[in-house]
């Protein structure tokens, strides 16, 4: 996709804050009601509420994480959105934890840089809205 067609799609975006904090946990197993669970060979990981955390023994968790989903289709074929978005919240000093669906990604920041990657992605063109 060329820039100029980016920008674009940035200037049409959205993305929608989440009021709730979660956490992202390294475990041997699936926690219940996770948002979302990534298995492989090496590890379980879990991205949950907070409120959500159960007595269950982690091998490693770092919470208050804040959610903020880009409301608006992303097909598979789009090239350089998600680079466009990183690229920017690094320079602006935001780390990133990100999950993709199929036609939506997620990305997640650390609750204290919540208003830096707000303002950055409102610079790249996109309306965002806090729930």
């Amino acid at each position: 996709m060329k820039r100029s067609e980016l920008r674009t799609y940035f200037k049409n975006g959205r993305a929608l804050v989440s009021a709730r904090t979660y956490a992202i946990v390294k475990t041997k197993r699936a926690c219940v009601n996770a948002f979302a669970v990534i298995k492989d060979d090496r590890e379980t990981t879990c991205i949950i509420e907070e409120s959500r955390l159960g007595a269950q023994k982690y091998l490693g968790i770092e919470g208050d994480w804040r959610m903020i989903t880009f409301d608006m289709l992303l097909p598979l074929s789009l090239v350089g959105f998600f680079a466009g978005v990183s690229g920017a919240l690094a320079d602006a000093g935001v780390n990133i934890f990100t999950i993709s669906a199929y036609t939506t990604d997620h990305v997640f920041v650390k609750n204290q840089k919540l208003d830096v990657a707000v303002k950055t992605l409102e610079k790249l063109g996109m309306s965002v809205r806090r729930l």
